[in-house]
């Protein structure tokens, strides 16, 4: 029988979720032993990927895990769950091995969150939203002012780097599934009824 993920967007965000709880319940040794320290990569490389899942307080949990939930099902509904994975993933362990060659130390979601909307940017770029809460603006447009943002290190204290390789793995991700022009977008048009696979799948997940 072939195992196939539905959706990780939730359990992504329960994982983080978790992560900041033992932080918070068991302190400062829990997050030392996670964290990205950049002198410890070699050594401990799993640190690579659990600093993905650690964050620098509510604030920081919080705006992450809002771009996952706002952003994340937009995409694993367009490329699947395997896909998203995938991109989520591997933006984010890319992000903290350039990142150790900048920063002593880091944490956060932000470079796997960035290679999510940097993979969206190429699927949707028109797709509208409004930046900071207020200035409504198709997403393309959003992304260059991300960019920019990170390019001139407006934000003090956040690991720019790991937001522009982030989004730059995300980028060149959607730009390959662009060019491959596989199957991984819901088509309609091919169809005209619903057989009972389709109804099956659209009880399960709500969506064909």
């Amino acid at each position: 029988m072939k195992f196939k993920i539905r959706t990780v967007v939730l359990p992504l965000i329960g994982l983080n979720i978790l992560f900041f709880v033992l932080q918070t319940v068991l302190g400062r040794n829990f997050t030392e032993m996670f964290m990205l320290i950049s002198s410890d990569a070699f050594t401990r490389p799993w640190i690579l990927l659990t600093s993905m899942f650690l964050h620098g307080g509510l604030n920081h949990l919080f705006f992450n895990m809002y771009a996952l939930l706002l952003f994340g099902p937009l995409l694993e509904h367009r490329i699947g769950a395997n896909r998203f994975l995938l991109i989520y993933i591997a933006s984010g362990l890319i992000a903290a091995i350039l990142s150790s060659f900048f920063y002593p130390a880091a944490l956060g979601a932000s470079g796997a969150i960035m290679g999510m909307i940097g993979a969206l940017i190429i699927l949707m770029p028109d797709l509208k939203l409004l930046f900071l809460f207020v200035i409504p603006m198709p997403l393309w447009v959003a992304g260059i002012i991300w960019a920019l943002l990170d390019l001139l290190g407006i934000f003090p204290g956040v690991a720019h780097i790991a937001h522009l390789v982030g989004m730059g793995c995300g980028l060149l991700y959607g730009l390959y599934l662009k060019k491959q022009k596989r199957d991984f977008e819901v088509e309609f048009n091919s169809k005209t009824h619903m057989d009972s696979e389709d109804i099956e799948e659209y009880l399960k997940t709500g969506r064909i």
